[in-house]
């Protein structure tokens, strides 16, 4: 750095570089190039600016105790009229010197005086004071190394939140740095302002997350109060080469100790670089004059709620929080449900009995609880306990606020990932990691909606904290006009968005709402199923471009009506249409459009498959929307009553095997060539079959058929469909030989002895029969050498099949059929699951999976 701003060597002011920067007078603009270099440079570039002959002062601070009563005999000898109240308390205040280090404040630092006069007494005699002596001085010196000496101060602190400090430490830090105590990095910035003389220069490379998170406003307020900020580097992620990922992002700047609100600081934003190389050239090409060059005040910061160092605004975005009320003008909020122990209290809706969720006398209700970024509708899979003992344990814990929030409609998000607002049902209530928001006047909710869901909003988000998690402190914080002419417009708009979003969101098994598949919408139905699908994707393409039309008008409106046309442009990309039938957004933007269309296909087959798997257990009919058979305990009985005449009927025993041939009538594949016939008639069957084989072979393998997916895929798409709590539990022996499906709602004690003495002792006897087959034609005097040796190694398959299944009969589903095991579908897949043991196919994770 000294090289290119063309210092000669002979002026590089050495011993701020090598002397611990001990009483230098040194010019502001040397301090600062010394200061940054030091920073960006001090391990790579140290040995180049050491001279060979003098060596840096380094001080390591250690641990001094004195033992009750060592001090007052000291002083006894040297003279007690030396020690000050203050002066004895600073001489403990090393007592923990390996734990604080130099965030220790002295409480006295003026103390060369006391120095001289100490090292004058002559304690050689007395073997107890001398060490106590030598201990007292100790500690004098580490208070004047210490003390606030230093015109250069160049520090690159450790990292360590609350949660990984010790006690003892994060005790002393909540008492000694209140305003900083969130971090260590945070508390060193602090501790830095108090090492340095007035006018002297702080350096420092650090986690950039003090420039905005509200966390940190105390201390940016004292940064600002007490120092100007001269410049900075912000690097965001990246910056470091043996450093990777996403976590640690870091800025480096340059204080100095003295306020000057009106001075305008120079910023270089390096944020975009993915490495050091790249953003070594980003400085080098915009440092005297480029587009990522930006200057600003500290009283530009200011006119920010909580004053966040967004240097990179224009002053029209800096007078927008100054001239606009906050939106916290015109909203409210209140009345989330924390739990403090999801795992007992939360369940997802599929899990429990139906009829017990949002009913007038609920045991459950529906809870928004984070989830995935969609934008307008959605994201709603979870519920909360409502019993009367539930909310108790709740409010005992702080836990249960406010029920006049109850029962209303407003507008929430994730607290945790990308933004993205969304409506808010009034059956529907809310944990505090999906903050909500309720307008005061109800009328203006879907206005609000849609002024959070702009690029403009995600701009301001993106400055008031930048970070993964943004609070309702946060959100509320945004300028919001109230010279808007065109809110009906935008209203408008909004409700036809979470109308979309909602159609999307609906047409999944996991929505609260789900009535069927949308190829099975006669809307679409064509005489092929490639032929509806292909219209299907017609209209998904329809709610894509017109879901992506809306988003941008409404950006429009709102960029017009701020005055941000030469900063901000409406236009939204396909990627951020958070629409499920999208596959911009829901593959991402990094695949070619002939592989986002094979993947859609393909999921939209899987989800054709599930949902004709659902109507073969009686979750659904075809003949009757939504959820038929969802409650414990109901029976093929109950069934019939609601589906009197089925296009195609439930299966009796609620067991469906899952076998690798023709075992069996019932088996899945044979039921889903049936439900393809039903659904789509026979003239076309042989070629719409293939059509689903096509499209779920993506890995285009050789001779692949429906019962590959059944056997290969089936299980692992439902258990990821269901987020780890499927509802339908696969019977599989150790090797995968025998599977069989069960429906957990139509569970009964009996059904493992269903599964053991109809399917698993039948095709026992199926195979052992094959097996005597198989070896009389390896013995038959009229069949071919050849059919011999394939009758010979099928044997052979055959007999491990056998001697698998009799082994999972005796040791797993014999005793398990003994037991006739109760569930209660309120205690959750995660505890019903394990119940059956090694019965049942392990999912992995299944056991330490935590709702959080």
């Amino acid at each position: 750095i000294y090289e290119e701003e063309g210092y000669e060597p002979a002026e590089i002011p050495e011993k701020i570089l090598t002397n611990n920067l001990y009483g230098i007078e040194i010019d502001e603009r040397a301090g600062e190039l010394a200061a940054f270099a030091l920073t960006m440079k001090a391990r790579a570039k140290q040995r180049r600016f050491f001279s060979k002959d003098v060596k840096p002062n380094i001080c390591m601070l250690e641990n001094i105790h004195f033992d009750e009563g060592e001090l007052k005999s000291y002083m006894d000898f040297v003279g007690r009229d030396l020690f000050t109240a203050p002066l004895e308390t600073t001489l403990r205040q090393f007592e923990e010197a390996n734990n604080f280090g130099s965030l220790i404040r002295p409480d006295v630092t003026d103390v060369n005086g006391m120095l001289s006069i100490l090292e004058s007494k002559n304690v050689s005699g007395y073997l107890f004071l001398s060490k106590t002596h030598h201990k007292v001085l100790q500690a004098l010196q580490q208070a004047d190394y210490l003390s606030q000496k230093y015109h250069v101060v160049i520090a690159n602190p450790p990292y360590m939140g609350g949660k990984g400090m010790n006690e003892q430490l994060a005790t002393w830090a909540k008492t000694t740095f209140p305003d900083s105590k969130s971090d260590l990095f945070s508390m060193f910035i602090e501790r830095n302002l108090s090492l340095a003389q007035d006018l002297g220069l702080i350096a420092m490379i650090t986690m950039q997350s003090w420039m905005f998170l509200s966390s940190f406003s105390k201390l940016r307020s004292k940064i600002m109060d007490n120092s100007t900020i001269l410049s900075m580097m912000h690097l965001g992620t990246k910056g470091f080469d043996s450093i990777g990922g996403e976590v640690v992002q870091t800025t480096a700047f340059v204080l100095k100790c003295e306020q000057n609100l009106k001075f305008k600081a120079i910023y270089l934003r390096l944020i975009r670089g993915i490495n050091e190389t790249e953003k070594q050239l980003d400085f080098k090409k915009n440092r005297n004059d480029g587009p990522l060059k930006y200057t600003a005040s500290v009283n530009d910061f200011r006119k920010i709620p909580g004053a966040p160092i967004a240097y990179w605004l224009s002053s029209k975005v800096f007078e927008l929080f100054y001239n606009y009320e906050s939106l916290g003008t015109y909203c409210e909020s209140g009345g989330r449900i924390k739990t403090h122990d999801n795992n007992t209290y939360m369940r997802v809706h599929w899990e429990v009995n139906r009829n017990r969720i949002n009913n007038d006398n609920p045991s459950w209700k529906l809870y928004e609880n984070g989830g995935e970024a969609f934008k307008w509708y959605g994201n709603v899979i979870n519920i909360v306990s409502w019993l009367p003992s539930s909310r108790d344990v709740y409010q005992s814990l702080g836990g249960l606020t406010n029920e006049y929030f109850w029962k209303k409609e407003g507008v929430t998000w994730n607290n945790i990932g990308k933004s993205s607002f969304r409506f808010k049902p009034s059956d529907t209530e809310y944990s505090s990691v999906s903050p909500t928001a309720f307008p005061n006047n109800p009328n203006q909710l879907y206005f609000i909606i849609g002024f959070l869901n702009t690029k403009f909003s995600f701009e301001l988000i993106s400055i008031i904290n930048p970070s993964l998690s943004n609070t309702i402190g946060d959100i509320f914080k945004l300028p919001l006009s109230d010279k808007i002419v065109d809110t009906d417009i935008i209203s408008s708009n909004v409700r036809r968005c979470v109308n979309l979003s909602k159609d999307s969101w609906d047409s999944y098994e996991t929505s609260w709402d789900f009535t069927s598949v949308p190829l099975l919408n006669p809307d679409y139905r064509q005489p092929t199923l490639k032929a509806t699908y292909q219209k299907l994707r017609a209209h998904w393409r329809e709610m894509t471009m017109e879901m992506q039309r809306l988003e941008e008008e409404n950006n429009y409106i709102f960029i017009e009506a701020y005055g941000l046309q030469d900063e901000l442009t409406p236009e939204v990309p396909l990627n951020e249409i958070t629409l499920t039938c999208n596959p911009h957004y829901r593959y991402g933007n990094d695949k070619s459009q002939d592989e986002l269309e094979t993947l859609l296909l393909a999921d939209t087959m899987r989800e054709l498959i599930s949902y004709a798997v659902g109507c073969m257990f009686g979750r659904y009919a075809l003949d009757k929307p939504g959820l038929i058979l969802a409650n414990q305990g109901e029976t093929i009985e109950d069934y019939l009553k609601l589906v009197p005449e089925p296009r195609f009927p439930a299966d009796g025993d609620n067991v469906i095997p899952m076998l690798d041939g023709d075992w069996f009538a019932d088996d899945i594949t044979e039921r889903f060539r049936k439900f393809l016939r039903v659904t789509f008639g026979e003239e076309h069957y042989e070629e719409n079959l293939r059509f689903i084989e096509q499209s779920l072979n993506i890995k285009d393998k050789r001779n692949y058929s429906i019962r590959d997916y059944f056997l290969g895929e089936f299980y692992n798409d439902h258990v990821k469909r269901y987020k780890k709590r499927p509802i339908y539990w696969l019977f599989s022996s150790p090797k995968g030989s025998f599977n069989a499906l069960i429906y957990m709602h139509r569970y009964r004690p009996d059904t493992v002895s269903v599964v053991l003495n109809e399917y698993l002792r039948e095709f026992r006897s199926k195979l052992v029969s094959h097996k005597n087959h198989l070896e009389a034609v390896s013995r038959s005097e009229s069949a071919s050498q050849s059919e011999k040796t394939r009758a010979l190694k099928e044997t052979e398959k055959v007999a491990k099949m056998i001697n698998e299944i009799e082994e999972y009969e005796r040791e797993v589903l014999y005793p398990l059929a003994t037991r006739q095991i109760e569930i209660d579908l309120d205690d959750g897949v995660k505890v019903n699951y394990q119940k059956f043991g090694s019965a049942l196919k392990k999912i992995p994770g299944l056991e330490s999976v935590e709702d959080e």
